[in-house]
């Protein structure tokens, strides 16, 4: 494939010895690398290997594909080694694969299916779009031919954990298992970040939300909606013979080679009970800040007061805008042998290793300040609260940080400035205010623009005027399209933006002599602070982002 490319002329050797350099750090496929890296498109390595190989490209959208053929091939090597049947001839089975030169993929695939192969080329995104109809479609299939027996097929005994690699392997497992595992693992090949299965009077709608928006995936019988209610309960740990009452749970799936924590929130609607389960990807805490997509100036102040022995670091901002995943991934960097970091949350939500984590049981008296107290008792290093949410809360996280530990919490809030006055609210003297707090961060999620997809197009100079944006007249601003890969959205991925108030000797005095948010905002930003929304249109104008994304996600200034 390299000599075929550097004699096509389509990319140059210092390009491929760069991309090679890469592929031996990362164990990358070479053709992704070349394509995300610019080199190369999709469209100029599927003419120059059709050329070279004298096999045929073929574009998978103009054919209908047979599910009986499609499924010859388990979905687990379908995606490994992105390829999948399109035709079978006799003995003869023609597949489309995004690398024909895989002869590792052409070997395995003849002694999994005892046929002949015979490769033609299509898209990698293509591949997958394929399959990810195909699957969502046999999932619904399975859902829809539930029988009325699954009522009592339901209350089985579960395991621990549930390998979804395992889906459909075994045909004696009772469908209604089947079905749920069906419902989870279509949720985690979308991506999703809730799942939510909610009773209507003649049905069961199941959605997914992906990159922050609600999907409506499918549609079942309203008979079994007892029977699955029951299996997600007994796989909790939730009291099945309790339907009045919300419950809360957890459960741990293995999806391609991981294991990912769904928190399980039940609660009595009209019309029975609604389910909602939370993903938590322990993977996304291992990545660390630099990971997260934040700007650098932003990233710089978050690391230094990271750095700091003592003082406290407040993260606002609403739900679902990632304030868990960044203070985990602090304590992730945190986390070292030397010291003792101590949690303490309403629910615990990511489980890892080496923390001490406590769960908030206001039943029986475990509230956030009466755990504080405890567990400052327990000689910790690095405190991280789940939320402030009353004042007797504040008061002892910010005379703790006082003495000695560094304290990390959330706060709900509009902007970072805005965190002051709420602890002012709570009755906390502004004197240990201006004290303890290190760095104050506002936080939200923006959507990423879909890198197979996004266009270029025209922002007018007026629109950049109302938002008083400081950027060059020359850069190039892009927004959604929508395409297989994105499903048809425009987006594919989320990252943070965050504005970050490091306080000085300053606003620690404007803090004492109890001046508003916006004095304090506006001093701030004359020293350097970017707003949320001049952050957001700084990634924007990188290409990361559209504008109108951006405006979506941040307020008016």
């Amino acid at each position: 494939m390299q000599d075929i490319l550097i004699e096509s002329k389509k990319i140059t050797p210092a390009q491929l010895e760069q991309a090679l350099a890469r592929q031996k750090n990362s164990g990358e496929n070479l053709s992704r690398i070349l394509i995300n890296s610019g080199f190369a498109t999709q469209q100029d390595l599927m003419s120059v290997l059709s050329r070279g190989l004298n096999i045929p490209a073929i574009h998978l959208a103009k054919y209908h594909i047979e599910p009986e053929v499609a499924t010859l091939i388990p979905e687990k090597v379908s995606r490994q080694y992105q390829v999948i049947p399109i035709s079978l001839i006799g003995k003869r089975l023609t597949v489309a694969i995004a690398d024909p030169m895989n002869i590792f993929a052409m070997d395995d695939l003849k002694m999994l299916t005892s046929y002949e192969i015979v490769p033609v080329i299509a898209s990698e995104a293509e591949i997958d779009a394929i399959l990810d109809d195909l699957y969502r479609r046999q999932a619904g299939a399975e859902l829809e031919g539930m029988e009325e027996e699954l009522e009592l097929t339901a209350l089985s005994k579960a395991e621990e954990v549930v390998d979804l690699s395992k889906l459909g392997e075994a045909s004696d497992q009772a469908p209604i298992v089947k079905a749920v595992d069906a419902i989870v693992a279509e949720a985690l090949k979308r991506r999703a970040s809730d799942i939510h299965i909610e009773p209507q009077e003649h049905d069961v709608r199941i959605r997914y939300r992906v990159d922050g928006d609600l999907q409506e995936a499918f549609r079942i019988p309203k008979k079994h909606q007892n029977a699955m209610l029951a299996r997600l309960k007994i796989l909790s740990r939730m009291d099945i013979t309790e339907w009045r009452l919300p419950q809360d749970g957890r459960f741990r799936v293995k999806y391609q080679r991981r294991e990912v924590d769904f928190r399980v929130s039940v609660l009595p609607v009209a019309f029975g009970n609604k389910v909602v389960m939370r993903a938590l990807d322990k993977n996304n805490l291992s990545v660390g800040l630099d990971a997260l997509g934040f700007l650098p100036t932003s990233l710089k102040a978050f690391k230094e007061a990271a750095a700091r022995p003592y003082g406290m670091i407040l993260v606002t901002g609403p739900t679902g805008s990632g304030k868990s995943t960044t203070l985990y991934s602090v304590l992730n960097q945190l986390n070292t042998v030397d010291r003792n970091v101590v949690t303490i949350e309403d629910p615990v939500e990511y489980q890892v290793n080496g923390i001490t984590q406590i769960q908030v049981s206001p039943d029986i008296g475990l509230t956030f300040a009466a755990g504080l107290r405890s567990l400052l008792r327990q000689n910790p290093d690095v405190i991280m609260i789940g939320e402030i949410r009353d004042g007797e809360t504040a008061d002892i996280a910010i005379k703790s940080s006082l003495t000695g530990h560094l304290l990390l919490s959330t706060i709900h809030t509009n902007d970072a400035p805005s965190s002051i006055t709420r602890l002012v609210d709570m009755g906390v003297e502004p004197f240990l205010i201006a004290s303890s707090l290190v760095l104050a961060a506002a936080q939200r999620l923006c959507r990423q623009l879909c890198k197979h997809c996004k266009t270029p197009i025209d922002v007018p100079a007026s629109a950049l005027q109302r938002l008083e944006a400081e950027v060059d007249p020359k850069v190039i601003w892009y927004g959604p399209k929508g395409c297989a890969q994105c499903r048809q959205t425009g987006y594919h991925g989320r990252f943070g933006i965050l504005e970050t108030m490091l306080v000085d000797s300053r606003i620690q005095e404007m803090i004492v002599d109890r001046a508003a948010s916006d004095q304090i905002k506006t001093y701030a930003v004359s020293q350097g602070m970017k707003t949320l929304r001049h952050e957001g249109i700084e990634h924007a104008a990188g290409g990361r982002t559209s504008l109108e994304e951006v405006l979506r996600v941040t307020a008016e200034e």
